[in-house]
Formats: structure tokens, sequence, C-alpha cells
């Protein structure tokens, strides 16, 4: 099989490091890494492919013969350095907030949507981790049942926010005092804040409005109503959310867990009398959406409530940005093979 000539631009971040990390594992065909970052983390040196590859600076550098490229260096540097990423590669994965919710650009969920990829070259919106576990969870539900509407409360992990995030966490653990550097407005060890991204005039922060648009966009479904409060709480890696979903059909709890025992990227873990239930320290490090407490309110038909949990840096990031890539090399090799029959 054939190589690609791979970039991913925010290499030494920590989704950055996390997508090079899938790329081993899934055994993408990589024959040449390019690794790109700041100025100041240019000559940095990561592991890669049982050798090393020296991070070079994104500023200048051109994408003409790049097949794939991942961003995840925020939406500043997405919007500055995409498009013209995007006329030298392939393919162009974005994990940044920066196109996502631009009707021309793919917002994609493979689990859900990767039907759009047949045929696109250019750039790919990679969602927010917190939208995309949920929506691996509802989608099937949705096909089973008609999805009508969601209320949704999260449990962030400090990871969300990056190194620092992570930083002041483990501060605060070891000092019993909060780090000058932190990202949050109020101590996070041993604490718990209903406030992720900005805080608008109208009540709803950055981080609900995403959920909000994206889970629309992406199971196309306009008019869904969802209503989420996003929390960040003091857990290193893994996102959990409490949802209560309500459907057009009725539902019964069976049913729900035999539809998501068969959906892709989910597993069941359900069985509260043993005290087994999705937890974020299990999540950490693997790649597929855990649902449990799945329960039924009384005289509620059409009601589930459940509890989801992923790892935030895999499929709520990397890993979603390379089963992307994945489903676009797919697409293409259906696309030749068409071509000659």
């Amino acid at each position: 099989m054939a190589g690609y000539r791979v970039a991913v631009v925010g290499a030494t971040g920590l989704v950055g490091r996390t997508i090079l990390k899938v790329l081993q594992e899934r055994q993408l065909p990589v024959d040449d890494l390019v690794a790109l970052a700041s100025r100041r983390s240019a000559g940095t040196r990561l592991a890669f492919g049982g050798d090393e590859v020296e991070v070079r600076a994104l500023e200048g550098f051109a994408f003409g013969g790049v097949d794939l490229a991942f961003f995840s260096a925020g939406a500043t540097v997405s919007r500055e350095h995409a498009p013209p990423a995007a006329r030298g590669a392939a393919l162009v994965v974005d994990n940044s907030s920066a196109f996502r919710m631009d009707p021309a650009v793919p917002l994609v969920v493979p689990e859900v949507n990767a039907r759009l990829l047949a045929g696109y070259r250019g750039i790919v919106a990679n969602p927010n981790c917190s939208t995309i576990q949920m929506a691996v969870t509802l989608q099937p539900l949705h096909q089973a049942f008609g999805l009508e509407s969601v209320v949704v409360s999260t449990y962030q992990s400090v990871s969300g926010t990056g190194a620092r995030g992570i930083r002041a966490l483990e501060h605060e653990l070891a000092t019993g005092e909060r780090d000058d550097a932190s990202p949050y407005p109020h101590p996070i060890a041993l604490n718990v804040l209903p406030h992720i991204d900005v805080l608008a005039a109208d009540g709803w922060s950055g981080e609900e409005r995403k959920m909000i648009g994206e889970t629309r966009k992406i199971m196309n479904l306009p008019s869904l109503q969802v209503v989420p409060t996003t929390v960040r709480v003091p857990v290193r890696v893994g996102h959990s959310e409490a949802v209560y979903a309500r459907f057009r059909e009725r539902v019964d709890v069976a049913g729900a867990r035999e539809v998501l025992e068969r959906a892709s990227g989910v597993v069941v873990v359900d069985q509260p009398e043993g005290d087994l239930y999705p937890l974020a320290v299990h999540a950490e490090g693997q790649d597929e959406v855990f649902v449990g407490r799945i329960r039924q309110p009384d005289g509620d038909e059409r009601g589930l409530a459940l509890w989801i949990v992923a790892d935030n840096l895999r499929k709520g990031a990397a890993t979603n940005a390379v089963q992307i890539a994945e489903c676009h090399i797919a697409a293409g090799r259906e696309e030749r093979r068409a071509s000659y029959a």
C-alpha cells in the first residue's frame, strides 16, 4: 500500500502528540511525517515510527505534496493556515472551532455521517469533544426511535483545556494554592466550575452553544432541542455526560440497550447491581464511547436517561480526526474501483 505524506500542525500539544500516537496505533500508511508548531517549539524532537521527527516552524511552510494535514493549534492558526493548506493537501482535518459551523465545511463523526467524505477534498471540521461522544451515542437511538430533544450536563476534564489545565490541577493538588497561570477563573482542585469557554450576556457559554449547533449539524436535525450545561471537573482525562433524551417513538431500556450494543464505536457498561458503569479513569486511553446507567423515568415511555464517558483526547479529538482520514482514504479507493469498473 502506498504511503502518505502527513502534516500535523500543533504537534507538540496534547492533542497533536495524541494524533501522532493514534496514527501509529491504527497503522495509517505514513511515508513522511511533518511535525509543525510555533517557532518557539521548532527543533523539538518527537517520537514517531520507532524514530524521531524534528518539529518545524509552521510559518512559511508550504503544504504542496502533503496528502493529509491535521490541524490542532487553535482557531486563530487554523483560520490563517488551513485554507492555503487545503489548496496544497488532499484533505485537511481541523480540530478547532474555526470552520465547524461553516455550511460549506463537513463536520464529521465517522459513526454518524462519514458519507459526507465521499468525493470530498478540502477542509473537514472535527467536532467539539463533548459533542462527539454524545452524537456517537444518540445517532443509533435516533435511527431506531426518532430523537426529539436532549438535555445534557457535562463533566469535562482539565485536559480539555490542554496542558495548562493539567498543570493547574496538579499544582493546586500539590500546593493547595491556585496557580497564577491557571486558565480557570476559580480553583479547580476539589471544585466544580459550571463555566467552559466564554459566558455570554444571555447566560449561555461558548461550549454550550457549540454543543447545540454542532449536534444539530452532525445529526442533520436543524430543529433539535439541545439544552446543555457544561461543567469543568477536577479529572485529568475523560469527559462524562449525564443525558436525558426524548424520542418520537416509545422506547424501553431493553430495546435501547440492544440498539447501543450493536452500535459502532459504542461499548455498553451497565451492570449497576455490580457497581459497573462507565468511569473516566477506565475510558482514558480508549477509543470507544462508553454508555451505562441506562434507565427510564417513571411514566415516561419516550424518554431515556444515559451516562456517557469517553477519552476527550482520543475519541474526542485525535482518534476521530484519524478516523476521518481513514474514511477519506477508503472513499478514494472506492472511487478508483468504480472508475475502473
